[in-house]
């Protein structure tokens, strides 16, 4: 469990460290991702995204654990 937690942080720290790349790829922009905007109000769902980043995260500790 704890070399689950280890590896977890720094899957995050990297995501943390290189964001700003990240984000011109177009994540958060993804089909699926939903954006209500009102006039003092905006609503953002991250469906697609989430869904993406989930599937990456699990290949990558299919990976390490096999």
């Amino acid at each position: 469990m704890s070399r689950t937690l280890i590896i977890l942080g720094l899957t995050i720290l990297v995501a943390g460290l290189l964001w700003p790349w990240l984000s011109r790829l177009g994540l958060g922009h993804l089909p699926g991702d939903i954006l209500i905007e009102r006039e003092n109000f905006t609503l953002y769902i991250p469906l697609g995204t989430g869904l993406l980043v989930s599937i990456v995260i699990s290949i990558i500790l299919w990976f390490i654990n096999h």
